[in-house]
């Protein structure tokens, strides 16, 4: 990361994004891939090296495929299973990681700070994407037609920067939050936890996921890649940070699982979990994502994922705007959708948190007791095993129609992702529908749909075609074609069905062959083209 702040990037920017952890830089890598003219600020001068998040789901990593990473851009261990155990009762809930959804693992776990190196490499790869550190934002100041931020280099000088857009993606403690006055209002969910993450355990770190749900002390513990394994520790009334950090300490709490002359620290820290979410993630042109927006406990890993969703959602937004391919009332669609569903998580990290943390051996026989009874009943095992009581990613309002069409796509929840075969080589179906909005024809040719103008329309308003073949359907016409080879793509449709596809996938329409004319004129009038 640069610390040079050169003056040509200083009044003409789409975005100023405030925060290049891994949101900010999923965000900027986003816009890069969309073309937008973004700086990127941080007060750091390089990555954090504590110990941070860990876990990613099936939506995080489809979204940094988006964002261009593959699975060999950051090492990652696939979790094939979660178990919560009791002190008293054993073995009382079971979580089912295996397997994959639209192409990706389940669960995964990671080492955070290669996630950002790989980010910010990708990030590298865009000259409409400038980064510079060690510039902390000081004010900002909103016109009808701009941002501007007033920022402090290290050095103690002050510039002004100008932008359209601004985002606060300066994590748990946002300045930017402060200044657009969206201080997180009322209780918290607060609790200090001792992290722990311990190196050289190459063959000898656990190979999934366990809650040690103990009232005493409480103890998540996980693997991690490159021979870590980590341990989250509660503290309890009257422990401090001091105590808990302390050689000694650390040893003991270790010692069920590594003898002391096995133990490695690479890094501890004691941190506060919260529970918190703001009234709204925008304010005119400045928007909040990740944690300075909505913060998670991580009983449920979805801390950094919901992050990922708020970056994923935003960025190609603000891309359409500022190039004038949509009219910037879309850009209220953002709260509209993330929102709700970033309390959602929060609100599912809490109940986790309940099996988690028993207050005392009373309540750990009550919850996990009953936990167990229900276990009993296979679809309720199913419910919690299979993870169906994790909100889905679906919106109630937003940039997309309302309503259902016969097909089981879902509008305002993303298209699945599948394999499919182009002339060259076999992918995953998002790389074919890359940076735009795409009108999706599966197993029919959406071109001869629609008149010559319709389609110049939809050209100019970042708009493509893609005809998904069925398996064994030949190409026809000059349509961009790709074989489909699994059934996640064709479950939930009817033979010959069109959706209209977002680039967050995202669907904003769907219907049968004859309505294609009607699909994309609703979905232009959406964008108000």
């Amino acid at each position: 990361m640069t610390t040079y702040f050169p003056e040509s990037t200083r009044n003409d920017l789409d975005v100023l994004v405030v925060g290049y952890g891994p949101v900010g830089a999923s965000l900027a890598a986003l816009l890069g891939r969309y073309g937008v003219r973004a700086l990127v600020i941080d007060k750091m001068a390089d990555i954090l090296l504590a110990p941070r998040a860990i876990a990613l789901d099936n939506e995080a990593l489809r979204i940094l495929q988006m964002a261009g990473l593959t699975d060999q851009s950051f090492a990652r261990i696939g979790i094939q299973e979660v178990n919560l155990h009791c002190p008293y009762l054993g073995r009382f809930g079971h979580i089912n990681t295996q397997g994959t959804v639209d192409g990706h693992p389940k669960l995964v776990t990671f080492y955070q700070p290669d996630l950002e190196r790989a980010l910010r490499q990708q990030v590298t790869t865009f000259p409409n994407i400038q980064v510079c550190g060690e510039l902390e934002l000081m004010d900002l100041q909103q016109t009808s037609e701009a941002v501007t931020a007033r920022v402090r280099d290290s050095s103690g000088g002050e510039h002004l920067i100008r932008a359209r857009y601004l985002v606060g993606a300066d994590g748990a403690s946002s300045r930017v939050r402060s200044l657009i006055g969206q201080e997180f209002q009322g209780q918290t969910y607060a609790e200090d936890w001792l992290i722990v993450d311990a190196s050289r355990r190459e063959n000898r770190a656990i190979d999934h996921v366990e809650f040690i749900c103990d009232p005493k002390r409480p103890t998540p513990h996980m693997p991690a890649p490159g021979g870590r394994e980590r341990w989250e520790f509660m503290l309890q009334p009257g422990e401090t940070r001091e105590h808990m950090e302390q050689t000694e300490t650390l040893a003991t709490l270790l010692a069920p699982w590594v003898q002391p002359e096995d133990l490695t620290i690479e890094r501890h820290a004691v941190y506060r979990f919260h529970a918190r979410c703001c009234d709204r993630f925008q304010n005119g042109r400045v928007f909040l994502a990740g944690d300075a927006a909505h913060i998670t406990p991580p009983f449920v890993g979805q801390g950094l994922v919901a992050g990922l969703r708020d970056a994923a959602n935003l960025a190609w937004k603000l891309a359409w705007v500022s190039q004038g391919k949509a009219t910037p009332a879309i850009l209220d669609s953002y709260d509209q959708e993330r929102r709700p569903h970033a309390r959602q998580m929060i609100d599912l990290a809490k109940m986790m948190g309940r099996f988690v943390m028993p207050r005392s051996t009373g309540s750990a026989l009550a919850i996990h007791g009953f936990m167990r009874l229900v276990n009993l009943i296979p679809p309720a095992r199913t419910y919690f095993e299979e993870l169906k009581v994790k909100p889905a990613n679906r919106f109630k309002r937003g940039l997309f129609c309302p309503g259902r069409s016969r097909s089981r796509i879902a509008r305002g929840g993303q298209l699945a992702q599948d394999l499919v075969r182009t002339d060259n080589q076999i992918l995953l179906s998002d790389d074919l529908l890359g940076d735009r909005l795409t009108l999706v024809g599966i197993g029919i040719d959406p071109q001869p749909l629609l008149n010559a103008s319709l389609r110049q329309s939809w050209e100019a308003a970042g708009g493509q075609l893609l005809h998904l073949g069925l398996r064994g359907q030949p190409r026809q016409g000059t349509t961009a074609f790709a074989e489909i080879i699994g059934n996640g793509l064709v479950a939930g449709a009817p033979k010959g069905w069109l959706a209209v596809v977002r680039p967050d996938r995202v669907v904003m329409h769907d219907g049968p062959p004859a309505q294609a004319s009607a699909l994309v004129t609703a979905s232009l009038r959406m964008l108000q083209y």
